[in-house]
């Protein structure tokens, strides 16, 4: 597989002071701010890391999905005194909610932003806890399971989903399910609503909003979960989390994500089945697999796993995918019930394979047609 390079802009990323945090609905780094606790909400950055074009290779260590503020030390992975301990805001599972960032004028860094959910309320549940603070290993396994649960652009209908003019096809950051910010220099982020400076808070040189709408997941509920947000700055080597205590209602219920570390490229959600047609446990549904990659021309990506129709795990016996774009699919009658581990592979010359990083991919099978949607990783 082809690794984009990173930019070589690390060594300017501890000269710049922080610069984006979520605001709709509220995150616990602004309910920190309003209280007093945190003196700079912008300022909750995770660097220097390499933040572009690989949206997702970098581990969030300390900072996990809800930010961690080495200038005040406030670490918002665990409830505090004015944060995390309810809900702010209900929603009803399928809903298109808006939800706002803000970005301060002086670390206007552009690049490319996204709202995620996990779906496994277990580890959700870790940051939850106010007598307990999530472990880094904890904090990057839930990294893992919001980089597969992305609300993806694309599901809302009439949202324009652009491709970031700082990024060119074939790189890592080609992808439309995250959102983008405009040319760097030429609006940055700043430039996406078109609001005025001072139109929501920062402490550095007023900020200005970026607002989108995204669509949750209409088969899944829960009535205390995270929603997290992730900005990975183009400029620098910065990459920004923050994360909302919120409520879903009237979905299927909650159901263990999909979750997976790996080399290369960034997450898009792994969907949770969906049914069309009654069936009973033994039959047979397709389910389609759609994976986002770009390897070289003489890379093909193929499906593998722990089920005979998905090879056993045996690489030579893998399911190969067809491609259209830079989107891999194939199409696998698997039995109702089952419930398998699988991953993507990339083999070069019919002979050397390259896997996704561990653990792996996990799925259960429903009624109905059902589609998995990934991103190699």
């Amino acid at each position: 597989m082809k690794r984009a390079t990173a930019l070589s802009l690390l060594s300017l990323a501890t000269s710049v002071r922080g610069h984006g945090y979520m605001t709709g609905p509220k995150s616990r780094t602004r309910l920190g701010f309003e209280d007093g606790v945190d003196t700079c909400p912008e300022c909750t950055i995770l660097e220097p890391v390499s933040a572009w074009p690989e949206l997702d290779v970098a581990p969030v260590g300390r900072s996990g999905v809800c930010g961690y503020n080495a200038r005040v030390s406030v670490d918002y992975n665990f409830p505090g005194k004015a944060w995390g301990k309810e809900v702010v805001a209900t929603y009803k599972a399928g809903d298109v909610i808006d939800v706002e960032w803000c970005v301060d004028n002086n670390g206007d860094h552009g690049g490319m932003f996204t709202y995620r959910i996990c779906r496994d309320q277990a580890l959700v549940d870790k940051f939850l806890d106010p007598s307990y603070t999530p472990t880094e290993a904890e904090k990057q396994a839930a990294e893992d399971c919001f980089e597969a649960g992305v609300l993806d652009c694309t599901d809302v209908s009439g949202q324009t989903c652009d491709y970031s003019p700082d990024c060119s096809s074939g790189s890592a950051c080609w992808r439309n399910d995250w959102f983008t910010c405009k040319k760097f220099g030429e609006g940055s982020c700043k430039g996406v609503d078109g609001a005025a400076q001072g139109s929501c808070a920062t402490t550095i040189a007023g900020g200005y909003t970026v607002t989108k709408k995204v669509k949750l997941p209409s088969d899944f509920s829960s009535e205390h979960t995270l929603l997290s947000f992730k900005w990975n700055s183009f400029q620098t080597g910065q990459i920004y989390l923050s994360c909302a205590d919120i409520a879903i209602t009237g979905g299927s219920g909650g159901s263990p994500t999909t979750t997976t570390t790996t080399t290369t490229s960034s997450s898009a959600p792994t969907s949770a089945p969906t049914s069309s047609t009654p069936c009973s446990a033994g039959t047979s549904v397709p389910v389609t697999f759609n994976e986002v990659a770009v390897p070289e021309s003489n890379q093909v990506i193929k499906l593998v796993g722990s089920i005979p129709a998905l090879g056993n795990w045996n690489p030579a016996n893998a399911v190969e995918l067809t491609r259209s774009g830079d989107t891999w699919s194939a199409k696998v009658d698997i039995k109702v019930g089952e419930t398998f581990e699988f991953k993507f592979i990339n083999v070069e010359n019919g002979s050397q394979v390259w896997w996704e990083r561990d653990p792996n991919r996990q799925f259960t099978v429903a009624c109905g047609a059902t589609t998995v949607n990934a991103t190699w990783r």
